[in-house]
């Protein structure tokens, strides 16, 4: 059932109220996990931050979006929009997708290999078709992973392949924040894994 703009704008702010939940923010708000989505009409009210990332997938799934994952990940969770540009303005923009369907598809198949990333931290409802405006766009929420799960890291190789969420950029994890999180994945008190969360 679709739900209309103004009640997915008030789930979007209820989540900014709690931030280390499953939640995106957003200029307006946040996005939920697991809320189910058919349409994204505000679009541009949006701007990639800390947890919005837009790509525009139109050649397949691009190799940043696993660095993405990771980063989300480690950090405090976001949504990955394929399909999405930005505009000189900063505001999202959907663009034409080929078949989103098969970026899903491709999607669920590499976040499941263990060469492409440690750990497939998502439901199936994580992953969705929605609309905004005339195009189909991919919407991934990644979740943080629970610290017995981190790193999230691509690759075979926690100390070369973890990143974490800095603004609107993904960076790579240092050396010794890798070490700290993987002590903590051992450790009972859960407090002692919170890893790299504001940056």
């Amino acid at each position: 059932m679709a739900q209309c703009p103004g009640l997915f704008r008030q789930k979007l702010n209820r989540a900014l109220a709690a931030p280390f939940t499953p939640g995106y923010t957003g200029k307006k708000g946040a996005i939920a996990v697991r809320d189910t989505l058919d349409t994204l009409d505000f679009l541009s009210d949006y701007r990639e931050d800390n947890r919005i990332e837009a790509k525009r997938a139109q050649g397949g799934l691009p190799h940043s979006l696993w660095e993405t994952y990771s980063a989300f990940a480690n950090t405090l969770g976001g949504v990955i929009l394929l399909g999405v540009a930005e505009g000189d303005d900063k505001s999202l923009y959907s663009v034409p997708l080929f078949d989103p369907q098969e970026l899903v598809d491709e999607f669920w198949s590499m976040v499941n290999d263990p060469k492409v990333v440690s750990t497939n931290i998502l439901q199936p409802e994580d992953v969705q078709i929605v609309s905004s405006g005339h195009n189909p766009i991919v919407a991934i929420f990644v979740p943080r992973a629970d610290f017995r799960r981190r790193p999230v890291y691509l690759g075979e190789d926690p100390f070369t392949g973890t990143y974490y969420r800095r603004g609107e950029g993904d960076c790579r994890c240092p050396r010794h924040e890798v070490e700290a999180m993987l002590r903590d994945r051992t450790d009972p008190n859960p407090l002692a894994g919170l890893g790299p969360v504001s940056r």
